[in-house]
């Protein structure tokens, strides 16, 4: 889910997802305030570096920053954070360790779908089976394509253009 709808769906939608079991993943996009009560639900947060702050009051800069950022998420309930850190990467915690998953070197000309086709091609990659680290990886290079073309839609990669990167 993201925040481009109304927060009471995303709560009610979290809650019926938490009840049944289901993994509920979050990119908290536009940035906005979350309930401890939503965030208790999150399996995964997947925050760029604006929203973490704004999530956490913690500053990111660095990956150090981010760690301590996520840490205060973790530390609210959440079971997993990714922080999107642009040409940085990533960096994942699966609850115990933190990897830093670096970002592929592109030029890119458009970031409108960056946000999008990563938590797409997380939640993908995930779906597969793959570690949090790897459906990082994963995404990491999905967006890594998203952002050298123009558009939203048009930019997500096809699939087999992510494998020719990823494997």
């Amino acid at each position: 889910m993201q925040l481009e709808v109304p927060m009471d769906v995303v709560e009610h939608a979290a809650s019926i997802a938490h009840a049944a079991g289901v993994k509920v993943v979050l990119n908290p996009a536009p940035a906005a305030e979350i309930s401890g009560e939503l965030l208790s639900k999150v399996e995964i947060i997947t925050p760029n570096r604006t929203e973490i702050q704004l999530l956490t009051g913690v500053a990111v800069t660095d990956l150090e920053s981010a760690e301590r950022a996520a840490k205060v998420l973790l530390d609210r309930g959440v079971h997993q954070v990714v922080v999107t850190l642009g040409s940085l990467g990533a960096l994942a915690c699966d609850g115990e360790r933190f990897v830093h998953i670096p970002a592929r070197k592109v030029e890119p000309v458009d970031t409108t779908a960056a946000g999008d086709t990563f938590n797409g091609a997380m939640c993908v990659a995930l779906c597969e089976g793959r570690t949090l680290s790897d459906a990082v990886r994963f995404a990491t290079v999905s967006s890594s394509i998203a952002v050298t073309r123009f558009g939203a839609q048009p930019s997500i990669p096809y699939r087999r253009e992510v494998d020719e990167l990823f494997n």
